[in-house]
């Protein structure tokens, strides 16, 4: 099984492309052009902003509480065999995602192209090698464009330095084009910064900076609440009591390090990767022994078997796969990154955590049912309502995330072009919502009290029927007038041996 610094190592191999272009402030170091369609493409960014009202005081549009997208020394530089040729043109073009049907066209309803093609010259609709664009009706002077001509044998253009400020919210996209085949190998380097008005975290990722600060707080509550407990009656914690313990700790440690991320990231603008790194480490550690702990207690361990026997080794091997797929995912999807990345990808590494979530489910529901029939036939009933309990807060834990799986598909499959980027928060922070709701339920079943030791497990055959339950089990049956009388009749005649022997 690989280490964990192994899998750090291969994960951050993985992430080296997209830690260089995908943060707030967009670096661009040697990026080439790659075709698309009959044009020649670099992504420079796509990021939510919010609308910004001008500010009359200050001259520049860079001034605190502005949201602008800044373009700082933008090079472009040529080849050495390119360096005699001059002709065409570099476009930098900055749209709104509603203003996308303004680049590019198509001549008698025919595919559409980016760059002008002969046909479309013909009708007049633009110059033959040129990038097609046109003003947006609903967004007057989008989008913007700017052109930087290879007008002269040099090998290096500079990119005038410009502040575009947003005075519309949208998700906003960059791309720096070209039409020009022989400039194919032109890259760019330099930067771009993007400013929402509240600081650098991109439009979609800002509310969980709110949101992560309030789950700190709950966590803290929730850690309050237990630890206190836990004092009070640590000579009757159980074993399960201290896994609780240990995911509330992970908890709170996740939730607060995820906090400072966006905290950091917001005030500079570069992801923090170290604390993103431990964030992921540590919210991957709590979901891997959250799962094996409801795993196991669904086996009955400590309940109704004091050890899991034979199977100890398949669920560690169970849990270790989850880790692996799971730390995997995480951090490709977080550090350093702030666009989603391809669906491709996507799905690719969340297939394997997606499976290994099925069978941790199909896994757990099998063994409660083997094991509320064991409670049952032994007739322990404190143990059975509380596994009861248990079971139904599960399945319903389960219903609402197939049910929030199947709105995830439908958000993401008909939100091609992120234009519901304000919602887009709401996904991953409803899953911390269910777990930390689902972690509540379990710590009121489970929390530390005086009477803790009655749900362990013990040999001694006492826990079969302890007084409570032995009470309930026990029902009164019907007494006919007879045997009464023949009751009555029999201590008679036993007091009166009683008396006769006294005497």
């Amino acid at each position: 099984m690989p280490s964990l610094d192994s899998l750090t190592a291969i994960s951050l191999l993985l992430l080296l492309r997209v830690i260089c272009i995908q943060a707030s402030v967009h670096n661009y170091a040697g990026e080439k052009f790659t075709r698309k369609g009959n044009a020649f493409v670099v992504h420079g960014g796509s990021e939510g902003i919010y609308y910004s009202r001008p500010n009359l005081n200050e001259s520049t549009a860079s001034s605190n509480g502005d949201a602008y997208i800044r373009f700082e020394k933008i090079t472009f530089q040529k080849t050495q065999e390119l360096t005699n040729y001059s002709t065409g043109s570099i476009y930098a073009i900055l749209f709104e995602v509603d203003d996308r049907e303004t680049i590019g066209g198509s001549a008698y309803g025919g595919q559409r192209a980016i760059c002008c093609t002969s046909d479309l010259a013909k009708l007049g609709a633009c110059r033959e090698g040129e990038v097609i664009h046109r003003l947006s009706t609903t967004n007057p002077g989008w989008p913007e464009v700017f052109t930087v001509p290879f007008d002269s044998n040099d090998k290096t253009f500079i990119m005038e330095p410009r502040s575009v400020q947003i005075t519309r919210t949208g998700m906003y996209n960059l791309y720096f084009m070209h039409c020009e085949p022989k400039l194919g190998d032109v890259t760019v380097e330099g930067k771009t910064i993007w400013k929402n008005p509240i600081g650098y975290l991109p439009g979609r990722m800002a509310p969980l900076l709110n949101f992560y600060g309030f789950m700190s707080l709950a966590f803290l509550v929730l850690g309050i609440f237990w630890f206190s407990q836990y004092a009070r009656f640590w000579k009757e914690v159980l074993q399960l009591q201290n896994c609780i313990t240990l995911v509330i700790t992970l908890g709170m440690f996740e939730m607060a390090l995820w906090y400072f991320d966006y905290a950091e990231f917001n005030e500079s603008g570069v992801r923090p990767t170290g604390i993103t790194i431990w964030a992921v480490t540590f919210g991957t550690v709590k979901r891997t022994v959250s799962r094996l702990i409801i795993l196991t207690v669904s086996m009955g361990y400590g309940v109704v078997r004091p050890t899991l026997g034979g199977i100890t080794s398949k669920v560690v091997m169970l849990g270790a796969t989850f880790f692996l797929a799971s730390e995997v995912l995480e951090l490709v999807e977080h550090v350093g990154a702030v666009s989603d990345l391809s669906g491709k990808a996507m799905l690719f590494l969340s297939l394997p955590v997606a499976v290994l979530d099925a069978f941790f489910v199909l896994w757990i529901f099998t063994s409660l049912s083997s094991t509320l029939n064991k409670l049952q036939a032994k007739r322990m009933m404190g143990k059975l309502d509380i596994y009861r309990k248990f079971t139904n807060a599960l399945a319903v834990a389960v219903i609402v995330s197939v049910g929030w799986i199947c709105y995830e598909l439908y958000f993401k499959s008909t939100d091609v072009y992120n234009e519901q980027w304000q919602n887009a928060w709401i996904i991953p922070a409803f899953w911390h919502v269910l777990s930390f709701s689902l972690l509540c339920i379990i710590c009121a079943l489970w929390a530390p009290s005086q009477n803790s030791m009655r749900y362990a497990y013990s040999d001694d055959g006492s826990e079969e029927f302890d007084k409570e339950d032995t009470l309930m089990l026990i029902k009164p049956s019907p007494v006919s007038t007879k045997e009464v009388s023949e009751l009555r009749s029999v201590h008679s005649e036993d007091a009166d041996l009683e008396e006769d022997k006294t005497e």
